[in-house]
């Protein structure tokens, strides 16, 4: 059954290009609005969203397992950089949480709210890594 809804979704984005008798018989296009469309769009960020996920989880692990393993603890940085690392490593947790969401296969009601939710999220939650990311290894860095 995902064999065949994968099937239908694909054919919905890659339509072959037909003109008959041309040698451009079997070159494929796309439409910016095939590809697009909420179900697609869902159905990639479900797909993608769990990838970004265990790559999130699994960089934060390798760092902290690193920085930790090495006798390094947050107690050793500055008040004003150890608040800086605490509010980075929170933004980081939260944004795990929001790519999480996104990826997970559940539809809240439909598949338009579903899109435009997980889109949202997924959007946010990349953000929120990066920055919260960024703050905490400079805290590290800085000390």
């Amino acid at each position: 059954m995902l064999v065949r809804r994968e099937r239908v979704l694909r054919e919905r984005v890659i339509r072959p290009h037909h003109t008959p008798g041309s040698k451009t018989d079997t070159h494929m296009s796309t439409t910016e609005s095939d590809l697009m469309a909420p179900e697609i769009n869902v159905q990639r960020i479900m797909t993608t969203g769990t990838v970004w996920f265990a790559a999130a989880v699994g960089s934060v692990a390798v760092t902290l397992g690193l920085l930790l393993s090495s006798g390094w603890r947050p107690t050793t940085l500055p008040e004003g950089l150890q608040a800086l690392w605490w509010l980075s490593a929170l933004t980081v947790g939260l944004s795990i949480g929001l790519i999480g969401w996104s990826g997970c296969p559940i539809l809240e009601v439909s598949v338009p709210v579903a899109d435009r939710n997980k889109t949202r999220t997924m959007q946010l939650g990349t953000l929120l890594f990066i920055v919260g990311g960024a703050g905490s290894l400079l805290a590290v860095m800085l000390s």
